[in-house]
């Protein structure tokens, strides 16, 4: 009995010290983990190329998705400034990372417009747009808030109001992280490294 008891005992450390092992294999991330939410489940719009782009295409890196648009004043600039740095910080490892800038504006953030103006933060990011009705069906796939904010008297001339965060797909295509605007590059850097 003592015999089977002390094999028990050894056992039981055995289990234990697996399970430390794998929940320190657990990543912890800086950024909120929303890992397993029924939502921003892919799209489909059109690259600054002229492409037909889904989520399906970037299969094998990680996606980092922002929604912007060109001429935002600070929000995107910044976050797109940033997401150049977390790319150099990333070293060799940067090629399994996949930008998108995916545009609130396509009324004026034109294809060419977006070829300007989004790989010059970096020549791998891509810029994403569709229609009125494509851009609201996928800002309300990723709950993302956006609205015209007139600014003077013509109509033309307005601001975006929107959601400043990105979201972070792994290889699979699944989402994994809500990144909060204004952080520094970091903590993504940290968070894709993990997921890298």
């Amino acid at each position: 009995m003592k015999k089977l008891l002390g094999v028990l005992m050894v056992t039981l450390a055995v289990l234990a010290a697996g399970c430390d092992k794998l929940a320190s294999k657990t990543p912890s991330f800086n950024n909120t983990d929303v890992t397993g939410l029924d939502y921003a489940k892919g799209f489909s719009l059109t690259d600054h190329t002229g492409k037909p782009r889904t989520l399906q295409d970037f299969k094998g890196k990680l996606v980092v998705l922002f929604f912007g648009y060109t001429q935002c004043p600070d929000v995107c600039p910044t976050t797109m400034a940033e997401m150049a740095a977390v790319l150099k910080e990333l070293g060799p490892s940067a090629k399994d990372v996949q930008v998108l800038f995916v545009t609130l504006d396509p009324e004026r953030d034109t294809r060419e417009l977006l070829a300007a103006y989004v790989p010059a933060f970096h020549p791998s990011f891509i810029g994403l747009y569709g229609d009125k009705e494509a851009t609201a069906r996928t800002a309300k796939e990723f709950k993302v808030f956006y609205a015209k904010a007139p600014s003077g008297d013509d109509p033309k001339n307005y601001t975006v109001d929107h959601t400043a965060g990105s979201y972070v797909f792994d290889r699979e295509g699944k989402l994994r992280l809500f990144v909060r605007h204004g952080q520094g590059p970091g903590p993504l850097t940290h968070d894709l490294r993990q997921l890298l």
